[in-house]
């Protein structure tokens, strides 16, 4: 049995997303905090760390890339 709510192998995690299009593994039964979205249905840990591994290619923030891309 684990304590840690965002390392539960047995527990559903919802992936959010900020606006500099940060994401992030988080505990299905936890509120979303300000400034996040969620951008998925709960999943396994392993199911919600496959989509950010997938989807999140740019670990830059936002802001930072559109101005190193100029």
């Amino acid at each position: 049995m684990t304590t840690n709510p965002f390392e539960d192998d047995e527990a559903q995690y919802v992936v959010l997303v900020n606006d500099e299009g940060q994401h992030s593994l988080w505990p299905a039964a936890a509120e979303v905090p300000a400034g996040w979205r969620s951008v998925r249905a709960p999943d396994s840990r392993q199911g919600s760390l496959g989509y950010v591994e997938s989807a999140w290619q740019d670990m830059r923030p936002l802001s930072l890339a559109e101005q190193q891309e100029g």
